[in-house]
């Protein structure tokens, strides 16, 4: 979502953020954590989340292996080949950083367990928006992917407003 050195969220992943933002009081309610991990540092990461008012608990990994661990970072070396290991396939590299979602149980004996990871648009279903769209006669109408029309809530112009 936010790799060190960037100035701002990937667009995509700023989408799904904001889906969840709403979700937290529920989930919170029923014993269910909410976090987000990104590779950049925590001083790069937190003016961004300020500016976005996301309330959810963000924390880096920077000096972690666990973004390149579930498949959804990747190194120089692995970078310089043009194919790297994403979801679940060897294919073209596309970005130092990808989507990615897991989810991990913790039990009463304080064991941690993956229970479920899915990557790329294997979190479609979690995008309210999305839902709402498909209803509509173009539904997502989205040329070649969301970053054709999606954009940080707080950059939406006017001229982008739906007219009523």
């Amino acid at each position: 979502m936010f790799g060190p050195g960037w100035k701002e969220g990937c667009v995509g992943c700023s989408f799904s953020a904001d889906h969840a933002e709403g979700a937290l009081p529920h989930l919170e309610h029923h014993d269910v954590s909410f976090v987000v991990v990104s590779r950049a540092p925590m001083k790069e990461i937190a003016p961004f989340q300020k500016r976005m008012g996301w309330r959810f608990k963000w924390v880096s990994s920077y000096d972690s292996d666990f973004n390149y661990d579930y498949q959804v970072s990747f190194t120089k070396q692995e970078i310089a080949t043009g194919k790297v290991y994403y979801n679940f396939e060897v294919g073209d590299f596309q970005s130092e950083e990808m989507a990615g979602r897991s989810v991990f149980y913790k039990d009463e004996a304080g064991d941690i367990f993956h229970t479920y990871s899915s990557n790329a648009r294997g979190g479609d279903h979690l995008l309210g928006a999305y839902n709402y769209l498909d209803l509509t006669p173009k539904g997502r109408d989205e040329g070649r992917g969301m970053t054709d029309w999606v954009r940080h809530h707080d950059k939406y112009g006017a001229s982008e407003a739906a007219r009523v």
